[in-house]
Order: C-alpha cells, then structure tokens, then sequence
C-alpha cells in the first residue's frame, strides 16, 4: 500500500550535482526507515544510504561518502539524496525504498519505488 516515487534525476557533467526526491503516498513516512540504492548497467543493485526514521542516523557507501547527503522531511512524506562532486561511476537507476523494520540493514528494505535515470558524463 506504501507507494514511492522518485523525481529529479537527469543527465549532468562529471563533477556537477543533482538532487533526488523521493515522495510517499497511501502510508506516511514516519513509521520507516528510508534508503536509496542505485543500479549501474551490467551491475547488480548497491546500497547508497540510508536514513532512520527520525532522521537522526544516517549510513553511506565508502563510494558516496563525503559526497552524497540523504536527508528526509516526513512532515512532507519525502526523502532526498543531494548528490555532488558526481562522476561516471554515479551512472545508474535511482531507486528509493522503505523498512518497517526497527533494525535493519540494507537488505532489508521491501518496498521500492520505480527508480530515476541519473548519467553523468566525462
């Protein structure tokens, strides 16, 4: 019933940004922890970030950290991922995803939304 869709995806050169939302509609967000993942052509999907359901602990792949920043307003049932200093390595589908659960690890989302095309060019 949780539906998640994500927006703001797009092309962009090597070393520009971009900023990714993601907006919950049939549950609010409160009740869940929030994670992006993306998928690189050829490649299998990878763990980006995660954020608690409060917003007060987040978690970064090694690749992204220092360069991503997640961040959630469930006052609005969205969830971001600003992206920075981006390189060809960022090309993937963006998907954002949803946990229940109180503990978690980024296996356990279960709930996806439809993903977002981001390229970044050399």
């Amino acid at each position: 019933q949780l539906q998640l869709v994500e927006s703001g995806g797009g092309s962009v050169q090597a070393g520009g940004s971009l900023s990714l939302s993601c907006t919950a509609s049939g549950r609010t967000l409160v009740d869940y922890a929030m994670g992006w993942f993306r998928q690189a052509p050829g490649k299998e999907r990878e763990f980006v970030a995660t954020i608690s359901r409060a917003g007060t602990s987040t978690m970064y792949a090694d690749s992204v950290k220092g360069r991503f920043t997640i961040a959630r307003d469930n006052r609005k049932d969205t969830v971001s991922l600003q992206m920075n200093k981006m390189t060809p390595d960022d090309t993937g589908v963006y998907y954002c995803a949803a946990t229940s659960s109180m503990y978690f690890k980024p296996g356990d989302f279960d709930s996806w939304g439809q993903g977002t095309q981001v390229t970044v060019s050399s």
